[in-house]
Order: C-alpha cells, then structure tokens, then sequence
C-alpha cells in the first residue's frame, strides 16, 4: 500500500512540517486599499507585525504617509500609494507600483469604499447609487481584475473583500450602500468559483468595528442599540479583532475556505 502524502491541490503549498508555518504572513506582499486610517490602518498595521511587507493605499495623501511612517517605525517594509479607487487607471497604478516594488502580489484587501448620507430606498438617486457603485463594487472589480494575473501565473493568491450585515439583513435606510455590498459579495463568490484552480481564494468580511465613522456616531440612537443587543457589548478594534481574521485570510492556513463571508461583529448579527 501506497502510504506517500497526496499531492497539494493546484496552487496550494504542500503539507508543513510545522504547521505554525502555515500561519506565517512573513514575506507576503498585501494591498490594502483604505489603510490611512480605521479598518485599514488597523489591518496594516496588525500585519507588518506579523512581519507582512504592506502597500498602504489611501486617496489622502497626509493619512497614506502616516501610515507608512507608523509601518516603517515598526521595522516593516511599507509601500504607500496615493490612489482614488474611483479611478481605474488609479488602481492599474497601485498595483503596477507593487510589482515593481516587491516583484509580487500575495493578497489583495478591497477595505475601501467612498460614503455619502443615507436615503430609504424611495428616495435614493442615480447619483447615491453611482458614488456607492463606482467606489464599491466597481473599485472592487477593477482591483480584482488587477491582481489576478499576478496571483495566477505565482498559482496562489488571497482576495479579502468587504461587505455589510446590512445588506445581508436589508437595513433600513441603507438602500444604496446595501445593494453595493451584496453586489460586492457576488463578486467574491464568483471569483471563488472561477479562480480556485489558479490557486486563489477569495472571502469577504463583513465588520463591526470602531472607525472614523463610527466612533462620531457614538451618540446616536443606531450606536445604542447596536452595543444593547451586541452580545460582546462593544464595537470591534480594528487591528486587535479586525487584524486577526484578516491574518488567517492572506495566509496559506486559508487553503481550503473560499467564498464566505465573516461576520466579525461580536455576535450583532444574531440579533439582526
């Protein structure tokens, strides 16, 4: 009887001899677009801990090289780029510049998304769904479309979007928002379908945490019930419970997980 290993599935690295090797991002080169401040920043930064070289990509300048000097401050290496995810020349550019930086792209994290005041949905205009749609889903597209004929000819990438409870849950007043994160999980599942055979896999993540945004909403009416019936009884931390999750899906321990999404919310979508 034949008592060899099987052969890795395509695109996957083979069994470990030390299986903490497989939680490694040492080395691994990931985009993460919005990484000026909030979720993003808090991604960057929990990962060039991990020793993760990181392009920061953010459309503010100032928030961008912030960034970079807290990543380089740390002994990591760090790529920042200025780009308007609006623009598709703009993305073709980040990720130009992070081949001709670190010959490679590992894993790409889609955090980015330009925002507006909410509307119900008998309300909502072209223009809502535009900004939603071309900073979203568009964004999101281009930025997979980029990156994919890098991840498939090294046979081995990892796409981390990111979508919203609320458009799983159908919010209210989020109309335009909702509609641009599930076309966003759409995106996701079908590149998992289509790309795992080039070794890449792809997830979404859909947040709780503590962001610019979210941190001057602390007064309203939403905020106290989201932290009332939040089982954790608290937003999340972006890098402390963010980073983590976002760890394990730029690694190769994410081998065999494709086409989720996860909810990182302290429990609030149980009570959703």
């Amino acid at each position: 009887m034949n008592s060899s290993a099987p052969e890795p599935t395509r695109g996957q690295p083979p069994n470990p001899t030390n299986a903490l090797a497989m939680h490694e991002v040492r080395g691994k080169v990931v985009i993460i677009t919005g990484a000026g401040r909030g979720i993003g920043e808090g991604m960057a930064m929990h990962l060039a801990k991990g020793g993760a070289h990181i392009v920061a990509a953010d459309w503010k300048p100032d928030l961008c090289d912030a960034t970079v000097a807290a990543i380089h401050d740390l002994g990591a290496q760090c790529l920042g780029t200025v780009t308007n995810i609006m623009e598709r020349d703009q993305i073709d550019a980040m990720v130009a510049a992070t081949i001709d930086r670190f010959g490679k792209v590992d894993a790409l994290i889609n955090n980015a998304q330009t925002f507006r005041p909410m509307h119900d949905i008998a309300t909502v205009s072209d223009d809502d769904l535009d900004v939603f749609y071309n900073s979203g889903v568009k964004a999101t597209l281009w930025a997979m479309q980029a990156v994919y004929p890098h991840m498939a000819q090294q046979r081995w990438g990892r796409i981390v979007n990111f979508a919203s409870s609320m458009g799983i849950t159908g919010g209210k007043g989020f109309a335009a928002y909702n509609a641009s994160k599930e076309a966003i999980r759409a995106l996701t599942r079908t590149a998992a379908r289509e790309w795992a055979t080039d070794g890449i896999v792809a997830n979404c993540i859909a947040p709780a945490a503590a962001t610019h945004k979210g941190t001057a909403a602390q007064s309203s009416e939403g905020y106290r019930q989201f932290i009332e019936n939040c089982p954790m009884q608290r937003q999340g931390d972006p890098e402390w419970d963010l980073g983590p999750l976002a760890w394990f899906l730029v690694s190769d321990a994410c081998r065999y997980v494709t086409g989720h999404t996860f909810m990182a919310d302290g429990g609030a979508f149980m009570w959703a």
